[in-house]
């Protein structure tokens, strides 16, 4: 009696789903239905691609080299951005940083692939290439985020040299501001995030990094975008890859940098998609004295760029060529 009662149910199911066909638990899928994003290597006039925030030569010439010798979009991105974290000069990232209001230079920094692993440090203090701590998180334990002392002790056990990161000139800044000690950061002086980098192979796969020393004066333990998957840096190696600069707070409320990427997923192209994701900043901030800034690219070699204040550029690096440009911005 139970097998005719399923019997006659199944048989009315299939009367008022004529089209519906019922399949055993145990059947093969058809692989051969089933649609896969496209691996192929870029054509030949696209060639490899990087695409940097600010004004970065010397880091997109180093990623550049990688990628000249045949290297992946990961290599590419870590050694461009070690540039930067090296650089004294450069005074919102790594080694010459501008510290937190207690005089620290902590430094924040993430990394992902084009298999979507990822890798982050937060308020990591003394140690001068966060973004090669990043890449060691991602690829030697089971986690996304290390942060303080926890990192900083990863980072000695995998062989990294604790250094102090406060240069005199930094130290003199910071103890001339410590005189009125008034917080107020402003549009482009910062350069907060000084560098995003995204990165094509020669395999069409794509890989980002970003890296920073953060707000200077910031209070401490303050972390800002740069080291959050999702809003300072997103790799969908489908769609495309997005980075974020300038004031972090305001990437990290609206996911920035995955949302470009998402948007860029539903048809938009590497620059509109940049405009919009920093539109839905400006309809919902006082946007007159903040910046926020986006760069992305696309599977196809496209890239865009757009900040909500003038005075934000981008660095592109491509069939040996290399070019500094100003984003376009909602403010003229």
């Amino acid at each position: 009696m139970v097998n005719r009662r399923r019997f006659l149910t199944l048989s009315s199911l299939a009367g008022l789903f004529p089209s519906f066909s019922f399949r055993s638990p145990q059947s093969p899928v058809d692989k051969a239905a089933i649609t896969h994003p496209s691996t192929n290597a870029l054509p030949a006039s696209i060639g490899p691609l990087v695409i940097s925030t600010w004004k970065q030569p010397k880091a997109n010439a180093a990623a550049q080299a990688v990628l000249d010798k045949g290297g992946r979009a990961l290599e590419a991105v870590e050694a461009g951005v070690r540039v930067p974290e090296a650089d004294p000069n450069d005074m919102s990232v790594g080694y010459g940083g501008r510290p937190d209001r207690d005089g620290h230079v902590t430094l924040d920094a993430c990394i992902m692939d084009e298999k979507g692993n990822a890798g982050s440090v937060t308020f990591l203090e003394h140690i001068m290439h966060p973004i090669s701590v990043a890449r060691a998180v991602m690829e030697k334990t089971p986690h996304v985020m290390l942060s303080g002392e926890g990192a900083l002790n990863f980072a000695l056990s995998q062989g990294f040299k604790k250094e102090n990161l406060l240069t005199p000139k930094a130290e003199k800044e910071w103890r001339e501001w410590l005189k009125t000690a008034k917080y107020k950061p402003i549009a482009n002086i910062e350069r907060h995030d000084t560098i995003g980098m995204l990165a094509i192979d020669g395999q069409g796969n794509i890989s980002g990094a970003c890296t920073t020393s953060g707000l200077a004066y910031k209070m401490r333990g303050r972390v800002g975008d740069s080291p959050i998957i999702g809003a300072g840096l997103f790799v969908d190696n489908e769609i495309g890859g997005a980075c974020a600069t300038g004031l972090g707070e305001l990437v990290m409320r609206t996911c920035g940098s995955f949302l470009v990427v998402e948007l860029m997923r539903q048809g938009r192209t590497p620059q509109q998609a940049c405009e919009e994701a920093a539109l839905r900043i400006v309809k919902k901030q006082d946007y007159k004295d903040i910046q926020v800034g986006f760069i992305a690219v696309n599977r196809q070699g496209e890239y865009g760029a757009y900040s909500i204040q003038p005075g934000f550029n981008y660095t592109v690096s491509q069939q040996k060529k290399t070019q500094v440009t100003d984003a376009k911005s909602y403010l003229k």
